[in-house]
């Protein structure tokens, strides 16, 4: 993982990261055979597909920057890149107890500096809007739908950063961007050692999200803007 890192993101990895990412892999591995965190458990596989996959976005977020990570699941991307990034503040939200419950042990267990919020990421956007620097969601939903939930989380010249397999998603989500005050910068897209292509989706917050976003009632699901 360390040479892949240093090559694609220009991370110089320290002893003290490199033994933190082996501690997390440890527990997530473990507190997986009590309740599914994770289908990849296969020790390289995790360390390329998810810990190395997670870093993409690091060099976009500035120094000392508030990061929120929406359906951070299993911490992806979030504690990688608290891992390696120590000046960020990162919270992490997700919908079920049991993850959040693991990312609270495994925040205590790393020192890291992450707060964990048990909650759907429509409620924990209406009640924190524009409080964070740099929103980052992975794996979580479809573009168009994911945007509704991250933007209004991001305080104006802020960055929405969406990790997916492909840029060409970005097609189905060009009326989100406009309605939710984004702008798109691009895409960072590479390829893992396997060969599966990912992508880092880049948007900087140029206008306020109107008040109504993000929609109650599961609306950004069942009608994505």
């Amino acid at each position: 993982m360390t040479d892949f890192i240093l090559k694609q993101f220009n991370i110089n990895l320290t002893e003290d990261q490199l033994l933190r990412f082996r501690r997390y892999y440890e527990f997530l591995t473990e507190t997986n055979e009590k309740f599914n965190l994770t289908a990849i458990t296969e020790e390289s596989a995790v360390f390329e597909k998810h810990f190395a996959d997670s870093l993409a976005g690091v060099g976009f977020i500035p120094q000392n920057a508030t990061v929120v990570d929406v359906g951070s699941g299993a911490g992806f991307p979030s504690f990688p890149i608290a891992i390696v990034r120590p000046d960020v503040k990162v919270t992490a939200v997700d919908s079920l107890g049991k993850r959040v419950n693991f990312l609270v042990q495994l925040a205590t267990m790393l020192k890291l500096n992450c707060v964990c919020v048990h909650s759907r990421a429509e409620d924990f956007a209406r009640l924190h809007r524009q409080q964070f620097d740099v929103a980052v969601a992975r794996a979580v939903a479809p573009l168009n739908i994911l945007l509704e939930y991250t933007a209004p989380l991001v305080r104006k010249g802020g960055s929405v950063l969406c990790y997916k397999t492909d840029e060409e998603e970005r097609q189905i989500a060009k009326n989100a961007e406009k309605i939710l005050g984004l702008n798109y910068d691009g895409a960072f897209c590479f390829r893992l050692p396997s060969g599966d292509k990912r992508c880092v989706l880049r948007y900087t917050k140029i206008k306020d999200t109107p008040p109504a976003y993000p929609r109650g009632q599961n609306l950004p699901r069942k009608k994505p803007l």
